[in-house]
C-alpha cells in the first residue's frame, strides 16, 4: 500500500508539471537555444528529485571518470522512462535520437521540439540518412548524442536486436563513443504505475575511440556485447520487490 501512494504521488506530479513545463516551452521558443534547453530541462531533473523525494528512488553512478571532456555519442541501455530523463543530469547539453512521432504528443512533444532532438523517420532508408545528417550536425554544435540501440524500452532481461545505427554515426564522424548500463527498469518498470524504492546503479564504460574497432558492426556487436553483460549483472543483485 505504501509503495502505491507514492507511486500514485509521483503520477499525480507528472500530469500537474507536464502541461505547466509545455505552456512555459512554448515562451521558449523565443529564447537562445541553449536558455531554453535550460529551462525546459528542469522538467527532467524535476521529476528525477520527486522520484527520490516521494518514491525512495536513489541512483549511484559507476565510472563518472570515464567521462570525456569532449562531447561524446552515448549508447545506452533502454528499459525504463527513468533514464532518459536521468541522462540530462548526468551529462552536458545534449541531444537525443528518437522517432518523430513523438514531436506530436500533446504537452510533451511540444517541449521535446524545442530541443531539437534528432527526430527520424520510420522508413529505414531515411532514418539512417537522418541519423547520419542530424547527428554529424549535433556533434559539430558541441552537443552529446544520446541514442538508445534496441530503439524502445524493454523489460527487465530481455533485449532486442541492436540497431547499428548509433556505431554508423560513430564511425562516419570518428567521435568517441560511451557505453551506458543500467538496472533503472528494476525500480521504474516499462508500463508499470508502481515505482519502486531502491538504489538504481548506472555504469559508463572507458571512451572507446575509432581506432579501437574496424567497422560499425563490429562497434555494434562491442556495444551489445557491454551492455547486455553489464545489465544484467546489475539486475542480479537488485534485491527482490516482493
Amino acid at each position: 500500500m505504501r509503495i502505491y501512494l507514492r507511486s500514485l504521488l509521483l503520477n499525480s506530479c507528472l500530469v500537474v508539471i507536464t502541461p505547466i513545463f509545455a505552456i512555459i516551452s512554448v515562451f521558449c521558443w523565443a529564447l537562445p537555444d541553449k536558455l531554453a534547453y535550460t529551462v525546459i530541462t528542469q522538467w527532467s531533473n524535476l521529476i528525477i528529485w520527486l522520484a527520490k523525494v516521494l518514491c525512495h528512488i536513489e541512483y549511484t553512478v559507476v565510472g563518472l571518470e570515464n567521462l570525456p571532456k569532449e562531447n561524446t555519442i552515448v549508447l545506452c541501455k533502454h528499459q525504463s522512462m527513468w533514464e532518459t530523463l536521468f541522462m540530462q543530469s548526468l551529462l552536458p547539453r545534449q541531444t537525443w535520437v528518437l522517432k518523430r512521432e513523438l514531436l506530436w504528443i500533446p504537452f510533451f512533444g511540444w517541449g521535446l521540439a524545442r530541443l531539437k532532438p534528432i527526430a527520424i523517420r520510420r522508413n529505414k532508408t531515411h532514418s539512417i540518412n537522418d541519423l547520419l545528417t542530424q547527428g554529424k550536425m549535433a556533434l559539430e554544435q558541441g552537443k552529446w548524442v544520446i541514442i538508445f540501440p534496441e530503439g524502445t524500452r524493454v523489460k527487465v532481461g530481455d533485449t532486442k536486436r541492436y540497431s547499428r545505427s548509433g556505431a554508423a554515426l560513430a564511425d562516419a564522424t570518428g567521435y568517441p563513443v560511451i557505453l551506458i548500463a543500467h538496472n533503472a527498469g528494476s525500480y521504474w518498470p516499462k508500463n508499470s504505475f508502481l515505482k519502486y524504492p531502491g538504489e538504481i546503479t548506472v555504469v559508463i564504460s572507458p571512451p572507446i575511440y575509432k581506432s579501437s574497432y574496424k567497422n560499425s558492426q563490429e562497434l555494434n556487436e562491442i556495444t551489445r556485447d557491454w551492455i547486455e553483460k553489464t545489465s544484467q549483472q546489475l539486475v542480479e543483485n537488485v534485491p527482490s520487490q516482493k
